[in-house]
């Protein structure tokens, strides 16, 4: 008796949690298959599911292409990171690429929700390897983001930076003007730097299914709102970055490892990389 049936293990909630209402963060947490999440993420998840079952598949695979990109960018001797909108921490996190790369790389995250910010410095926590911290501060203020202390100790800005933007833009309204977010960002950064950017899409699935699945984050604390191809490529070029290889394709398309699976050409996420000159 007494104890909170409505929670994980080692998920204590606090006012700031908001526990009875979804978090995408904690709903795509639950599509990796995470434990960190409450009673009101699993359900709001699984409505997604029904909605759509290629959801857990497209999670898969944006983290798959996280890992790739931080990978390629690491790999041309980019040793800082800055990761927003991370999320729950999960397997092949950021830093455990770029520093499995170079130990001395870099990393900050920054996230706006209390339950990542936990996790995250518990997982962070005596790792031993280079430097990462983890900030709050919110994407829709990038100037404040760029402002946080914890992120001007860690990141020199006149040398090349790797910015993270996964999965996190399709959760800023076009009233969020996210265009000029990205730009803001962009601006901040050395040439040299890189875009890792990933976005939903609905360019191939029909308006109801669309219809449902952005019903079920309206009730959640960030809308969903897919964009197409086009549109995301806009974030980059409209920002003066040149485009690598291959551009803007779906997540699993972008440089992969092994032969893609039927159907990659279709999975609802778009993924890139690009360059500052």
């Amino acid at each position: 008796m007494g104890q909170d049936s409505t929670r994980e293990p080692g998920v204590t909630p606090s006012a700031d949690l908001r526990p009875e209402i979804p978090h995408p963060a904690r709903m795509y947490d639950y599509y990796l298959g995470g434990k960190d999440n409450f009673p009101a993420d699993r359900e709001a998840a699984e409505r997604a599911l029904a909605a759509n079952p290629e959801f857990r598949s497209t999670a898969r695979a944006n983290r798959a292409f996280l890992q790739r990109a931080v990978r390629f960018t690491a790999g041309l001797g980019i040793d800082q990171f800055l990761d927003i909108g991370t999320g729950i921490p999960t397997a092949g996190n950021t830093h455990e690429i770029a520093q499995d790369i170079d130990p001395r790389a870099r990393v900050a995250y920054v996230d706006n929700d209390p339950i990542v910010l936990t996790h995250a410095r518990a997982l962070m926590a005596g790792m031993g390897r280079g430097r990462t911290e983890v900030v709050q501060a919110d994407l829709r203020d990038p100037a404040g983001v760029l402002a946080a202390a914890e992120v001007r100790e860690l990141i020199d800005f006149s040398r090349p930076v790797v910015l993270v933007l996964a999965a996190v833009l399709h959760f800023l309204t076009d009233e969020d003007e996210p265009a000029e977010v990205v730009g803001t960002l962009v601006e901040a950064l050395a040439p040299g730097s890189h875009l890792v950017l990933s976005h939903g899409t609905a360019d191939f699935i029909p308006a109801e299914v669309r219809d449902r699945v952005t019903g079920v984050y309206s009730k959640a604390t960030a809308p969903l709102v897919g964009r197409s191809r086009e549109q995301v490529g806009a974030f980059l070029t409209g920002s003066g970055l040149d485009l690598l290889d291959p551009g803007v394709v779906t997540v699993p398309l972008w440089r992969p490892d092994t032969e893609p699976p039927a159907g990659a050409d279709r999975v609802s996420m778009y993924g890139a990389v690009a360059r500052k000159p």
